[in-house]
């Protein structure tokens, strides 16, 4: 890229998100005429410990979930800040916002607003380099096409009315290639929506595209999952393997995991051995927030008990955040990170955790959140770093089905250098 790429204006604004609420959408401009945009999601499930999303708090205006603030520090504070600075000088640019803040998790400015420029920085360094955006973060190497992870049913507090946890995922990691996969696990989710037809269940979708279906027990939920595989022809663990997102700190009352559907409430212990049971009957190779967002004595333990034989990924435990990491790889607490660049508010921060959990060996798995965008960054990002992972909803919902299709369009551009994670994602598998 010339020299002469500089930032000359960076611009801020309000737009919404999947569930029609406010959100940052930023856009840079360049010296050379180059521009890109963009727009940054938003969870409803959060750990304790994400960087701070800006809220305006204004109850006349979306209830108070307004971010002209944020939009505001965009084009008064971080737009000045960085005129005449190189786009393509990433750290420094990342570096900046960080001491403009000046907080531990982004409370002044809000991560919305220090995201949205960071990322659109990044677009336009790429653009102005003509490199997709894989290419530009992830350098000459990254070639590898994620194995999706495909919600099929939603619950929790993505699915009211649905079962307790929060997503039931279709894993085709027996597909030859990323196109195949996402055909798999497509049919397989239109196989689920005429199970619960015939069963005269609900197939309204939930934030994440997963069915919401009330069924009677949160296994009832899995066992219907291998009804539709094999029903859209393929063999469960061995084309399509399945995976859940516990969110277990919503299951938390009173000092127990709470079960509604099941009418039970089960201790830390006996959430260990729920995952146990459940991966003994199903062909489950990964589950997410087992147990609650500050329980790291509990996640070392089931890392011990369970960590050789499926992946124990953590969200809510580490946020993306390379100093919860530290403690995890410390204290041996699971084998796999989620990596949501919301939740640290910084492409250059995003990066350092993750390549640090994969030099420490952990499996990485790139994600969205729940209120999501048309941004496709995220399924540039899980190539860019050849982690074999990416969980962005349901084959359903444009929000959603956007990072599958850009998927497709890089695997595409890769030809016959492409290469399909698969199985090879999830080593530790039976």
């Amino acid at each position: 890229m010339a020299a002469s790429a500089s930032i000359i204006r960076v611009m801020g604004e309000e737009v919404l998100d999947s569930r029609g609420n406010p959100t940052v959408q930023v856009t840079v401009v360049l010296e050379d005429g180059s521009l890109a945009s963009a727009t940054v999601p938003s969870g409803a499930s959060t750990g304790g410990a994400e960087a701070v999303e800006l809220r305006d708090g204004d109850r006349r205006r979306y209830g108070g979930k307004g971010v002209l603030n944020a939009v505001r520090h965009v084009n008064e504070v971080i737009g000045p800040a960085l005129a005449g600075l190189l786009a393509d000088d990433q750290w420094r640019i990342d570096a900046v916002l960080i001491e403009l803040d000046g907080t531990d998790l982004k409370r002044r400015l809000g991560a919305n607003a220090t995201l949205g420029v960071s990322l659109a920085c990044a677009r336009a360094a790429a653009q102005a380099c003509r490199l997709p955006l894989f290419r530009y973060l992830g350098g000459d190497e990254a070639h590898i096409l994620p194995t999706p992870m495909l919600n099929v049913l939603d619950g929790g507090i993505h699915g009211n009315g649905g079962p307790d946890l929060q997503e039931f995922m279709f894993v085709p990691l027996g597909a030859p290639t990323f196109r195949e996969a996402l055909r798999y696990g497509v049919e397989s989710y239109h196989a689920m929506r005429d199970l619960l037809a015939e069963r005269r269940s609900a197939t309204h979708v939930g934030d994440e595209g997963g069915f919401v279906p009330g069924l009677p027990s949160n296994g009832a939920a899995l066992d219907l999952m291998m009804q539709a595989i094999e029903r859209a022809g393929y063999r469960p663990g061995e084309d399509i393997a399945l995976a859940l997102d516990f969110a277990a700190t919503s299951l938390w009352h009173d000092g127990r995991y709470r079960l509604e559907r099941e009418g039970r409430s089960l201790s830390a212990q006996e959430m260990a051995g729920l995952c146990r049971e459940w991966g003994e009957r199903y062909p489950l190779v990964s589950i997410e927030d087992p147990l609650m967002d500050d329980d790291w004595d509990g996640y070392a333990e089931l890392t011990r008990e369970l960590g050789e034989r499926m992946q124990i990924a953590g969200d809510d435990l580490f946020v993306s955040n390379r100093s919860f990491l530290v403690k995890g790889i410390a204290q041996r607490c699971c084998n796999c990170v989620v990596i949501k660049p919301n939740q640290v508010g910084t492409v250059t921060e995003t990066l350092n955790t993750a390549r640090m959990a994969l030099a420490a060996g952990y499996a990485c798995m790139v994600a969205h959140r729940s209120g999501e965008t048309e941004d496709t960054s995220i399924a540039d990002l899980a190539v860019a770093l050849n982690c074999g992972q990416l969980k962005a909803g349901a084959p359903a919902r444009g929000e959603r089905v956007a990072k599958y299709n850009r998927l497709l369009t890089i695997e595409a551009s890769l030809g016959e250098g492409a290469d399909y994670a698969g199985r090879a994602a999830f080593p530790r598998t039976r």
